[in-house]
């Protein structure tokens, strides 16, 4: 009897070395990669994770996917130049560049279809060169980390983007483009090897970025009857060479 009562003391202190070694294992778990459930984040505990606490691992979100990009505390922590994008999801400002009050935003409302594309292009860089943690409830995600609808119309969206552009390359492929070049000290100009330049509207420009662009072509003589072609600007009918 004796002897265990003695032992007992022995014991409580095991035990209580035990729990402290879990607890430790569970909190370098916490973040891993390999942990099987991905964290949820709501906006108030990822705003956390600013860069501001030392102690804590500096995190962003895209789209709803949240990244620990610590190991670019350099960039990412109090100073840094991408330091604006720590603690929260911005994923707009990713394509918009407005790093500052209301820019700072998850929605992708009004943006193009290449611009989603190229948010989505973003998130897939975190993907390849950071650790996925988890993911924030709110716009793109549920509170069971369930994608909603919101995402599924933005990948639906991006994925149309990268088609138009495909098909805008295949269709701009079968006509040859002019050489072009621009110095500080003569401006710049526009010239064909073959043909003459003339500009000419991009359709697929609406669909991608919600705005008319127009690019420079070369024409032979005898294709410059065909409507929609632009003359430079004081430059002559058939000169090979135009300044811009």
């Amino acid at each position: 009897m004796a002897a265990k009562i003695l032992g007992m003391p022995r014991c409580i202190f095991l035990l209580g070395i035990s729990a402290v070694f879990v607890a430790l294992i569970a909190a370098l778990l916490r973040f891993s990669p390999e942990t099987r459930s991905p964290r949820l984040f709501t906006v108030e505990e990822l705003a956390l994770y600013n860069g501001t606490d030392e102690g804590l691992p500096i995190l962003l979100g895209i789209l709803g996917s949240v990244f620990d990009v610590t190991k670019g505390k350099s960039h990412y922590g109090t100073g840094g130049g991408y330091n604006h994008f720590s603690g929260r999801d911005a994923s707009r400002a990713f394509v918009s560049g407005n790093f500052t009050g209301d820019g700072l935003t998850d929605s992708l409302r009004g943006l193009s279809s290449s611009e989603v594309k190229s948010v989505v292009e973003w998130r897939d860089f975190y993907f390849r060169s950071y650790t996925f943690i988890g993911k924030l409830v709110g716009r793109y995600y549920d509170s069971h980390g369930n994608p909603t609808k919101y995402l599924k119309g933005v990948e639906v969206k991006a994925a149309r983007g990268a088609q138009l552009l495909e098909k805008q390359k295949i269709e701009e492929a079968k006509q040859l483009s002019c050489n072009s070049r621009w110095s500080q000290d003569s401006g710049g100009e526009v010239w064909c090897d073959v043909g003459v330049p003339r500009l000419v509207q991009r359709p697929l420009e609406i669909a991608l970025t919600g705005k008319m662009s127009k690019r420079c072509v070369c024409f032979k003589e005898d294709q410059l009857d065909q409507p929609g072609l632009e003359v430079y600007d004081g430059c002559d009918f058939l000169a090979m060479t135009c300044r811009v």
